[in-house]
């Protein structure tokens, strides 16, 4: 496995490991943990995205990685 595969593979994983812990109602979407494996997972995927020069994907997952930021630092803002 190339290291673009190993990369992608690790961020895709986390992406999906927070769905599905969202799906089955054990990870709310305003948890930092979720938060925090969305941003990791779609960081990793957007890497391994632009290290095989697939742009696409670098603005789909960089988005979502920017967006899982900003989500990210607002529940970190607003919980004391």
């Amino acid at each position: 496995m190339s290291l673009p595969d190993a990369i992608g593979s690790s961020g895709v994983t986390l992406l999906l490991v927070a769905f599905l812990l969202n799906l089955f109602g054990w990870l709310e979407p305003r948890a930092r943990a979720y938060q925090g494996l969305t941003l990791t997972g779609a960081g990793l995927a957007c890497w391994a995205s632009w290290m095989i020069g697939f742009i696409p994907f670098v603005v789909l997952e960089g988005t979502w990685a920017a967006v899982a930021a900003v989500a990210l630092a607002r529940t970190v803002a607003t919980r004391h």
